[in-house]
């Protein structure tokens, strides 16, 4: 499945993209087996955060050495790694067991609008199909 993160609020898109990758869109959904679609995320960089997220929102992660705390704004995030703030926000969805990650493992996000899975013709998620289904 391809998603265009274009104007896209981050939750909506990431709640979107986890649904896809556990496979809740199909009828042959079980909780304990990777039934899911592979995912790819373009256009990353163009993603919106709604409210004073942009400037208040802090990403932290720590290095290991004393003192290795480092945090990063929202907006600091989505001008450097964009694809990473996506990534963080859809794995906080996904279930913290071998099976999650198999499923992160399913996820391809791009910055731009290339891709190299043209030729394995992904279908393109629409947010009205998948929402309810």
């Amino acid at each position: 499945m391809l998603i265009d993160a274009d104007g896209q609020v981050l939750g909506r898109l990431a709640a979107q993209a986890a649904r896809l990758l556990m496979g809740k869109h199909k009828t042959t959904y079980t909780t304990f087996l990777d039934t899911g679609d592979h995912v790819i995320v373009i256009n990353a960089k163009k993603i919106k955060l709604t409210g004073q997220k942009i400037e208040k929102k802090m990403y932290r992660h720590h290095t290991g050495f004393p003192g290795g705390l480092v945090e990063y704004k929202a907006k600091e995030m989505r001008n450097t790694r964009p694809e990473q703030m996506i990534r963080r926000a859809i794995e906080g969805m996904l279930p913290k067991t071998k099976l999650g990650k198999a499923m992160v493992r399913k996820l391809k996000i791009y910055v731009d609008d290339k891709h190299p899975h043209a030729s394995q013709q992904p279908a393109v998620a629409s947010a009205r199909f998948e929402s309810r289904a």
